[in-house]
């Protein structure tokens, strides 16, 4: 087994500053990208707060430092995703912003492709209308 594969996500990525960057590009995109205009409505205007959550719920979910269950108990994502109107629109929308942020970061063809099939899994377990 190669030494990366004996690494976390969260390792493999660069540890807490990359996670804080592909945060910040995230929602940079989703700012930028008009497409992303249904899932960017589901967020308030001021995005520090939002950062601030995925920034520590990545953090742990990559196999970093579990900063989310630390500073906010357990994640419940679905339960915390209700009030929102999540369908596919928005899971894709949601996800192409993360997929392009990945890949801005990351040349290691095996962790995007891990990284994209885990992201995609949650985010299709957060949908919630027809």
């Amino acid at each position: 087994m190669e030494e990366s594969q004996k690494r976390s996500p969260y390792l493999q990525l660069g540890g807490d500053a990359a996670v804080r960057k592909l945060v910040d590009r995230f929602y940079d995109l989703m700012d930028e990208d008009k497409e992303a205009n249904t899932v960017r409505a589901m967020h308030p205007d001021d995005l520090t707060e939002s950062r601030n959550k995925l920034y520590e719920f990545l953090s742990g979910f990559l196999g970093g430092p579990a900063l989310y269950h630390q500073n906010r108990g357990h994640p419940k994502l679905r339960m915390r995703h209700l009030p929102f109107q999540i369908d596919e629109q928005a899971r894709d929308q949601w996800l192409s912003c993360m997929n392009r942020a990945l890949e801005e970061q990351t040349d290691d063809t095996l962790l995007l492709m891990q990284l994209k099939t885990s992201f995609y899994k949650t985010a299709h377990h957060m949908i919630n209308q027809p």
